[in-house]
């Protein structure tokens, strides 16, 4: 009699990976996912389009409570240059670099492109998939075997299992936190978990009348250890902030709620320093509205001085020294009056999760729980907005993929 098959639990960016990689490397693969068709986050990102990879890898750029080098590693096991090549050779899926952005989308711009294509390929390669399939419990046995209950179905036994089931981002994609709840009934620890990559909001929202300005800022984060900071796109929301400035610098700000000290984020509102913001402003002709709207959205020009009760039509030359020191904090270290996240709601991804130091890099097998492989979001490490989280979805994915394969070939 065959061994039982591997099981993959979570038909996302990760769980669809690793099921085909398993299955091309001959394991019968049952893929089982709570949704009805699976890699919702896929169909989301990048507004549709899917991000699919970054254009270039930035390990520093990751956070995790885990080792920094484990996390590099896993990363280098599936070079960018080959998960590039497996997109447009395997799946056909050209990939076209947006260069304001460094993302690298499908030439369609269609993000259901991609997830179509992982699942025809892994349907080619043998895998069963269970739309949804609702798993409730799991368990291993003494003989090496898994249990996997599920919801209103016969349990299914497997030989291995990846445990690819995400985070708690977006849960309208299917993500419960599921998976952290089974790793720790296996005896797996949890870094605490908070959203990340998500807006920040205010209340009451002072900048409420600037909803619709947008502009590249850099956003500073005084104090933190490590020194953190993040640069790009930056927009005023009606209930707050957002872009990939603000995301990107976000989990610091849930971090700091869980703690009670509340992060300070300072924004930069332009490439200008405060040296060649000063040099500027002591100018002797010209005035002063006339220079900020140079270089910042006039709404947000007018808001500056409004707040720093300087009038805007005030000649360069008879700029008070007190007014130019109380602008030149307002342009290059405004404090952000943020009070909260938007959440997990539209958080992009889940920080904290299973430590690395509980997996086998190599395999990505479970040290805990031998026979139990992770992946993609459960696992303490995120990036920046920009594909890296698919590109550390793509690289957990297919080295579980392969360790469970390689786990069921030498299975009696």
């Amino acid at each position: 009699m065959s061994p039982p098959p591997v099981a993959v639990i979570g038909a996302g960016a990760a769980g669809l990976m690793a099921a085909l990689t398993a299955a091309r490397s001959g394991a019968p693969v049952v893929l089982l996912e709570s949704t009805r068709d699976g890699g919702r986050k896929i169909l989301i990102s990048g507004g549709g389009r899917c991000n699919v990879l970054p254009s270039v890898v930035r390990s520093e750029r990751y956070v995790t409570d885990s080792s920094p080098n484990t996390l590099r590693k896993i990363l280098l096991s599936w070079p960018l240059e080959e998960q590039r090549a497996f997109f447009e050779d395997d799946l056909g899926i050209p990939l076209v670099l947006e260069e304001e952005s460094g993302k690298l989308f499908p030439a369609g711009q269609k993000a259901r492109e991609v997830r179509d294509a992982l699942v025809a390929a892994a349907r080619e390669a043998g895998v069963q998939i269970w739309f949804e399939a609702r798993v409730v419990g799991l368990s291993g046995s003494e003989d090496g075997s898994w249990r996997i209950d599920i919801h209103g179905a016969p349990p299914l036994t497997a030989g291995a299992v990846v445990l690819a089931t995400g985070g708690l981002s977006v849960p309208a994609t299917g993500s419960d936190g599921a998976g952290f709840s089974m790793a720790r009934r296996l005896g797996h620890t949890l870094h605490p978990t908070y959203p990340a990559l998500t807006p920040l909001r205010a209340e009451p929202h002072p900048h409420a009348h600037l909803a619709g300005v947008s502009l590249d800022v850099t956003i500073r984060a005084p104090g933190a250890r490590p020194r953190f900071e993040s640069s790009g796109g930056f927009l005023f929301t009606h209930h707050g902030w957002s872009g990939p400035a603000v995301l990107d610098i976000s989990h610091l700000a849930s971090r700091s709620l869980a703690t009670g000290h509340p992060q300070e984020l300072t924004v930069q509102w332009c490439p200008l320093d405060r040296a060649a913001w000063e040099e500027k402003l002591l100018a002797r002709t010209g005035a002063l509205r006339p220079l900020l709207s140079q270089h910042l959205p006039r709404r947000l020009a007018d808001h500056l001085l409004d707040e720093a009760g300087i009038q805007g039509d005030v000649p360069l030359a008879n700029l008070r020294r007190e007014d130019r020191k109380s602008l030149l904090r307002s342009l290059t270290e405004y404090v952000l009056p943020w009070t909260d996240t938007e959440g997990y709601r539209k958080a992009e991804v889940t920080g904290g999760g299973i430590p690395l130091s509980e997996i086998h890099p190599a395999t990505m097998q479970s040290r805990v729980a031998p026979g139990l492989f992770l992946c993609g979001e459960v696992l303490d490490a995120f990036g920046p907005i920009g594909g890296f989280n698919f590109l550390w979805a793509w690289a957990t994915g297919r080295r579980a993929g392969a360790g469970a394969g390689t786990a069921w070939a030498g299975s009696p």
